[in-house]
């Protein structure tokens, strides 16, 4: 999920990266690793019905084995406030909603048995299935779901989230700046229907109920344990079972599950240890990451991990990040001039190995309305001298400081290799900050960075997950201040424009406007690189945050 996602470990790189969720920020660990209290048919009307494919994995009636993967802590189990995809590997496991994405990434309804979508796709009828509980076996209701939304969207709450994720509901927006005691676009019919009004026929709006912010969870539970995400009463496939701090933590199957019995029997995340692909060597876990030490290694198929190892691309960008309300990247020609003067592709082959691909825009290969051709600024010196020139600090530039998270004695290996170009190509002397994450976040959140290194990992396959979400003036995770009202107003068409073609032709002409401006530096497209034992079946690394242990087995 940044501010939708910490990656688990993305890739054990040399280096400490920030990826930020679609609405998780994810940390990148690039280095090596206590107990609490669908089918679409046409509707009625002119409207559309979407059905439960029901099924899932109740093939494993006898669910397989122990998974045993490397991970850290989350930030919090609440899926109304997490922000990172470190906490979202656990809570889409844990929790659920509405809807949710397969392991194909298509939107299917998750605790919904039916969404019937009015002929001007603005109402939104769910009708919860029959046999949807919550782990301690009560049925899951309308009134939790309501309950639900509105404490996401709660003032009290002040949800990082919630207006991107929940903002199309009639209402929400006055809910959570306290205008409002109530929100008209949530409407309970009976017990197992509920009915969401938007404010504009918005293409996307389902695959929004995917995101954590929209899953349900136990009124009761909430409201009388101040700790009740130690030990949450969930809806998803998993239970948690045990959690020591810093030690472990467990996710047991639910065999109760709405959409079929999980083929996995246990999930076992261990969180400390060292070195995870010494562990896996030891067998004493069955997934690891590779890094950059590791990764020819793994590449030779005759090698010991060549015959276990594997790439995952990604929906996921590495980029400079610039605060275009501080000096000097208020101008324009100081952001293309360091764009400019930084050899990107050769860092991403060179220092990483070729792990990552250079990035060549801001939407990812795979990603609908990605072009394949590059329309990131060139490594051009000579361009990047004559459009710093043009500057109004040209003459007296203010000192530059890049933050990233981080606690080591020296920036990051690409970070230092950046600052060295800037030196030598424009004669900028660039300072780096390192700070630990949830300060680094805290401050991204208030626009206090005046630049800094971040990313994005996509919430669900769409365009306005990031273009959006990120760069339209008025989001609520728009972190850098940028503002256009041209670019406003391509956005707030490819919201409703109903045509697919011409929606994503809206999207291309926005990433164009972006790059050209350059607020952000795209860096790399994310691939994830593992090496699994023999004896799991069906693992997978999809390319965002999804529940996916259900699919996978494991010979134990």
């Amino acid at each position: 999920m940044s501010q939708n996602r910490l990656l688990a470990i993305l890739l054990s790189v040399l280096a400490v990266l920030v990826l930020v969720v679609g609405g998780l920020s994810a940390v990148l660990l690039l280095s090596g690793g206590g107990d609490d209290d669908e089918s679409a048919s046409s509707g009625g009307g002119g409207g559309t019905t979407t059905e439960s494919g029901g099924g899932g994995s109740d093939v494993a009636a006898a669910a397989s084995g122990r998974l045993r993967l490397a991970s850290s802590d989350p930030i919090t189990l609440d899926p109304h406030i997490a922000g990172d995809a470190t906490s979202a590997e656990y809570i889409v496991e844990i929790f659920g909603g509405l809807m949710t994405l397969d392991e194909d990434l298509n939107v299917i309804p998750d605790l919904a048995d039916s969404v019937e979508i009015s002929g001007d796709g603005l109402v939104y009828t769910f009708t919860l299935k029959p046999n949807a509980t919550f782990h301690d076996g009560r049925a899951v209701t309308a009134e939790d779901v309501t309950y639900s939304l509105k404490r996401a969207a709660s003032r009290e709450l002040a949800s990082p989230t919630a207006l991107a994720y929940l903002g199309d509901i009639v209402g929400v927006r006055e809910y959570f700046f306290g205008l409002a005691d109530d929100v008209p676009g949530i409407q309970i019919v009976d017990d197992r229907t509920i009915q969401l009004t938007i404010d504009q026929p918005k293409p996307y709006f389902l695959a929004k109920l995917t995101y954590p912010t929209a899953f349900v969870v136990d009124r009761e539970q909430v409201e009388s344990n101040r700790n009740w995400t130690r030990r949450p009463n969930g809806t998803g496939p998993y239970k948690l079972t045990e959690w020591r701090l810093g030690e472990r933590i467990v996710l047991e199957a639910n065999e109760n599950y709405h959409l079929g019995a999980p083929a996995l029997r246990e999930a076992v995340f261990l969180l400390s240890g060292g070195s995870a692909l010494t562990r896996w060597e030891n067998d004493e876990l069955d997934v690891a990451p590779i890094s950059v030490n590791d990764v020819e290694r793994a590449r030779d198929p005759n090698s010991d991990l060549g015959p276990y190892y594997s790439t995952w691309p990604q929906f996921s960008i590495s980029y400079l990040a610039f605060n275009l309300e501080q000096p000097p990247f208020d101008d324009v020609h100081v952001r293309r001039a360091m764009g400019m003067a930084i050899d990107r592709e050769r860092i991403a082959n060179v220092t990483f190995s070729g792990m990552f691909m250079n990035a060549t825009g801001i939407l990812m290969p795979g990603m609908p309305g990605y072009v394949q051709e590059d329309l990131s600024l060139p490594f051009d010196p000579e361009a990047a001298r004559e459009e710093l020139a043009q500057s109004k600090y040209a003459a007296d530039m203010p000192v530059i400081q890049i933050t990233e998270v981080g606690a080591g004695a020296e920036a990051s290996i690409d970070m230092q290799a950046f600052i060295e170009q800037w030196r030598e190509h424009l004669g900028l002397e660039v300072e780096v900050r390192q700070t630990d994450f949830a300060s680094f976040l805290s401050a991204q959140d208030r626009r206090e960075l005046q630049a800094f290194s971040a990313g994005w990992i996509m919430d669900y396959p769409d365009p306005e997950d990031i273009l959006d979400i990120k760069f339209h003036s008025e989001s609520s995770l728009n972190d850098t201040g940028y503002s256009n009202p041209e670019v406003d107003s391509l956005l707030e068409q490819a919201r409703v424009e109903q045509n697919p073609d011409r929606r994503l032709s809206l999207y291309q002409d926005v990433e164009r406007l972006l790059l050209d401006e350059a607020s952000w530096l795209p860096l790399y497209f994310g691939v994830n690189h593992v090496v699994v034992k023999d004896n799991v079946t069906g693992w997978f690394e999809p390319p965002m945050v999804i529940p996916r242990l259900r699919y996978i087995t494991v010979e134990r």
